[in-house]
């Protein structure tokens, strides 16, 4: 497809924030919508290295509405999109092994109810009881929602890009945004390496890469990429079928069903902010020799796969929606790892900003850009 002269609006990034608003966008009757991606294939950037995760269990109230939001939109999706997105039941299992996590897992619990979540609060038995292959003797507390589970990313990605692109979006791939020109502090251009787009309209939803997007247009983002990174194993046919998400939370160490495997992952608290998204070896050793102490028939399969992709981390590990100080300059970004399960949700919200100058769908008027300067930060705390 070749690059339009003009758009009103561009959208950049093609992952799930993107597609989203794009659709959400094109349903409410915009026209000349364009959507780029500066990789060949959309959703193949954050979303579609991300580990599939979809979950109600936060530590704030606003993360949580999101979630319940987002996932029944999830739940719903081929019924509207058409587009079968593999959506799995087998349940979140947070495990916590010190006393001040299982603390906190109680008041994440007693929140979540309070806003119609069934998270239920496991003891330390219970969490032995409901993973016999796991090797918790020191696990103090759990909780466990059993409509968390896992979701195709690519396919939600897919879903919403053919959607949008039959009412009329123009979705372009393999379009590197390098320039963002302003005239008297308004958007006026978007510079790719295909050619220059005049639009009065911006919506940054690049994820990892918002940060230096919003540099192009002069504004400074509070955001951070780092690298997180997972692999998959051989088939292991101890485990069964309903084997759900366990975090070990102190860790930052994760695991759920993949095909007959599992696939396994754990955030490098040493990990340096970066672009780079090759897999770290060393880390990979550190990484399954924590995964084999908890769950030790590990031990018994091989690698099938790995991959790392990048998290984009704000301060207080919530994201950021709205304007900014450049008049037309929209951002979307700032989701700390949940991005993708709170992308369809955010994409209608954006869309409800652009045209109406408001969220209606949930108020996330406190998750603005503006909350950094004024010392207005909602601190997220279960993070992996």
């Amino acid at each position: 497809m070749n690059l339009p002269n003009t758009a009103d609006i561009v959208i950049i990034g093609g992952g799930v924030m993107g597609a989203s608003a794009a659709y959400h966008l094109a349903l409410r009757g915009m026209k000349n919508i364009v959507l780029l991606e500066k990789e060949n294939y959309f959703g193949t950037g954050a979303t579609g290295r991300c580990a599939g995760g979809v979950r109600y269990q936060f530590s704030t109230e606003i993360n949580v509405k999101l979630s319940i939001e987002s996932l029944p939109m999830i739940e719903r999706f081929k019924d509207e999109i058409g587009q079968d997105v593999s959506y799995r039941h087998c349940g979140y299992l947070l495990v916590a092994t010190n006393q001040n996590d299982a603390n906190i897992f109680k008041r994440n619990v007693e929140m979540q109810n309070r806003l119609g979540v069934q998270t239920q609060l496991l003891s330390g038995d219970e969490v032995r009881a409901r993973l016999p292959l796991m090797k918790f003797d020191d696990a103090l507390a759990g909780t466990f929602n059993p409509k968390d589970g896992t979701v195709d990313p690519n396919s939600v990605v897919s879903g919403y890009i053919s959607a949008a692109q039959k009412m009329g979006v123009q979705a372009i791939s393999g379009a590197d945004v390098f320039g963002i020109k302003l005239s008297g502090g308004n958007i006026e251009e978007v510079q790719t390496n295909l050619g220059a787009i005049k639009t009065r309209q911006i919506l940054n939803a690049a994820g990892p890469w918002s940060g230096l997007i919003a540099q192009m247009a002069g504004v400074q983002i509070p955001l951070v990429p780092l690298r997180r990174q997972m692999f998959t194993t051989s088939p292991l046919k101890e485990i069964p079928a309903d084997f759900p998400f366990v975090i070990d939370f102190a860790k930052s160490l994760y695991f759920h069903r993949e095909g007959e495997g599992v696939l396994i992952g754990m955030s490098n608290q040493n990990e340096q902010p970066g672009f780079d998204q090759n897999v770290d070896e060393d880390f990979e050793l550190v990484n399954l020799e924590a995964a084999i102490e908890r769950l030790p028939v590990v031990e018994k399969a091989s690698r099938a796969s790995h991959w790392a992709g990048l998290y984009e981390v704000t301060p207080d590990a919530h994201p950021i929606f709205g304007s900014t100080n450049v008049n037309g300059f929209t951002i979307c970004t700032g989701f700390s790892g949940h991005g993708f399960m709170h992308g369809p949700v955010s994409g209608k919200l954006m869309s409800e900003f652009i045209l109406d100058g408001k969220f209606s769908t949930l108020d996330v008027s406190m998750l603005d850009f503006k909350r950094f300067e004024e010392g207005r930060l909602i601190q997220e705390y279960n993070v992996v």
